[in-house]
């Protein structure tokens, strides 16, 4: 793993995969998307891996792109598509991750860092984070940010993110639905890993259906996402995971998992 990543399981399942740039950031280089792609991959392939928590060091979560990077490449296109292709790549790799990834904020989320915090399925923020889609200040629109911003929170609200630019705070966040919970600064860690325990407790075979039926179903008509949903049940429900927790609720015991 290169040093601008670090990334560890505990004993329980609980992965934590921290950006590792701080002088840079935390910024979204070339070099910086294709490390983390390479992390996500890893973890999706690790049965050990039960929950992901994504992480950043420094007083910054992540300043999104790699402006100076950009600016270097001005004259080139392909640099510029390979870019943004490849950070698109990495925030559906997080979306269709096996397993539930919840980021952990402190500090600035901005452009396709505040993507970052978008893509992931759950955000607990400390106090004084701060969140924008700030490219309409210097002339390039936040428009693959867009697309994860504007699937968690209301039209309204995405296109104010989008077209002022302006910074919301932590508690904004939370009002919009772009994070779940703000807490204070000495309780971020204890809040990000009593929710990751929670989730390590399920079924990670039920958790897996649950993740991957919820981001297709968005997609489609009503009557399309109910006759999907009612088959993803119906399998799930002869699922040996199922008939395990099933019975366990009734005989009021604890379900022993297969994750199966």
């Amino acid at each position: 793993m290169p040093d601008m990543l670090t990334l560890n399981t505990d004993d329980n399942g609980i992965t934590t995969l921290t950006l590792n740039q701080p002088d840079r950031r935390n910024s979204l280089s070339l070099d910086m998307l294709r490390a983390l792609g390479d992390a996500l991959s890893e973890i999706a392939a690790n049965g050990a891996s039960r929950v992901v928590v994504l992480a950043a060091a420094g007083k910054v979560f992540c300043a999104g792109h790699d402006l100076k990077e950009i600016r270097g490449q001005f004259d080139s296109h392909a640099f510029q598509k390979e870019l943004f292709e490849k950070c698109s790549e990495v925030m559906q790799q997080i979306v269709n991750l096996p397993q539930p990834v919840i980021a952990r904020v402190a500090g600035v989320a901005t452009a396709a860092g505040c993507q970052l915090v978008a893509s992931c399925d759950l955000a607990v923020a400390e106090k004084g984070a701060r969140f924008a889609t700030p490219g309409v200040n210097i002339g390039l629109f936040c428009s693959t940010p867009m697309v994860a911003l504007s699937r968690n929170v209301s039209r309204k609200h995405a296109m104010e993110m989008l077209l002022t630019g302006d910074m919301i705070d932590a508690e904004r966040a939370e009002q919009i639905g772009l994070v779940n919970r703000v807490v204070a600064p000495e309780l971020l860690d204890e809040t990000v890993y009593t929710m990751a325990a929670t989730i390590v407790g399920k079924s990670a075979h039920t958790l897996n259906v649950g993740k991957t039926a919820f981001y297709r179903q968005l997609e489609m008509p009503l009557n399309e996402a109910y006759d999907y949903t009612a088959e993803v049940m119906a399998r799930n429900a002869v699922s040996h995971d199922a008939k395990e927790g099933i019975s366990a609720f009734l005989d009021k015991r604890r379900p022993e998992w297969r994750h199966s």
